[in-house]
């Protein structure tokens, strides 16, 4: 399950196994406040969510705006790797 980058207490992540066939691009979020699946692609939408209220997801949905290039290159590296084996 790689970490892609944390901010402030949340872990940003996905699974190795996203699917067969693979999901959509997509980054999981996780704190002590609850979960959240947000999709990436096509384009940055929160997929399902628990814990969260609708400020926090706002917030968490330009997070990963913010670090859309970073979370797109983990899961390409990641995936294509996966794909190799």
């Amino acid at each position: 399950m790689p970490v892609v980058f944390r901010y402030k207490g949340i872990r940003f992540f996905f699974y190795s196994n996203e699917g067969s066939p693979l999901e959509p691009m997509h980054i999981h979020a996780e704190s002590g406040d609850g979960e959240a699946k947000i999709w990436v692609m096509p384009q940055i939408a929160i997929a399902n969510s628990c814990g969260y209220n609708r400020k926090q997801l706002a917030q968490l949905m330009q997070l990963v705006e913010t670090h859309r290039s970073e979370i797109e290159r983990a899961w390409n590296e990641h995936f294509r790797q996966d794909r190799q084996l």
